[in-house]
């Protein structure tokens, strides 16, 4: 069987948010678009037909978890090409780390860590064939400088960092590149679980004097697939300044 054509491209964490708004950006240049989630099965199937709909493109929606690696194996099955992939799904826990359970730990670190290797996994042998790929995972500022009461969180998107750097050097002589976007404070709904006082607190933090948005995000993710090919193993941050 001839190897398709179809540029294709892989999002995680889609239904909202920072993914919502790169299969928004992503679709006017793909040929097939792969977009997941795990809670929000309505939303996500509403945005593939949207995406359907509105483009010339093919959209398969897959509800599930990507921490869990049958899950991913699944949603792998079957393809013989990819050209990017975009390691967005991601959690938060806001709390004390004496208060943390392991369930709640391991949650974290399966949802925003592991994921990034179940995906990596699969997706290299199909860009090896080809000689050519791009992966770009949605990091977080708090991976370089921690971040109290997320400690999960900033240990997670940490691990992020020092996985895309180390998998940039592995792959580059292939073609492939790895990078990561670490975002400041977006305005998502993982920021909204903070009132109105904590926010406002927050954003006299930041030099822009705002969150960041996640079309904002979605265009750095966007430069980063265009980026030149000398571009790899970096850790790109936008964060109004903030740090």
């Amino acid at each position: 069987m001839a190897e398709s054509t179809k540029r294709t491209i892989l999002i995680t964490g889609a239904s909202r948010g920072i993914g919502r708004a790169i299969a928004y950006a992503a679709a006017p240049h793909f040929d097939r678009m792969i977009i997941t989630c795990k809670n929000s099965s309505d939303k996500l199937l509403d945005l593939g037909q949207e995406i359907t709909s509105n483009h010339a493109i093919e959209c398969l929606t897959h509800i599930g978890d990507m921490g869990d690696y049958a899950f991913v194996e699944s949603v792998f099955a079957g393809l013989d090409r990819i050209d990017a992939v975009i390691n967005n799904a991601g959690i938060s826990h806001v709390g004390l780390l004496s208060d943390m359970t392991p369930d709640e730990w391991n949650h974290v670190i399966n949802t925003n860590l592991n994921s990034v290797f179940y995906t990596s996994k699969f997706a290299i042998p199909l860009m090896l064939h080809r000689k050519e790929g791009r992966i770009i995972n949605i990091s977080s500022i708090w991976g370089n400088a921690g971040a109290s009461m997320e400690v999960a969180y900033s240990a997670s998107k940490g691990g992020v960092n020092s996985f895309t750097k180390a998998l940039a050097k592995e792959l580059a002589p292939s073609n492939i590149q790895v990078n990561a976007l670490a975002c400041g404070v977006i305005d998502t709904d993982m920021n909204r679980c903070f009132s109105d006082e904590e926010r406002a607190s927050i954003i006299n933090e930041i030099p822009t004097d705002r969150m960041g948005t996640a079309e904002e995000a979605a265009q750095a993710v966007m430069m980063l697939l265009n980026a030149p090919a000398y571009l790899t193993g970096q850790i790109v941050t936008m964060d109004g300044g903030y740090l």
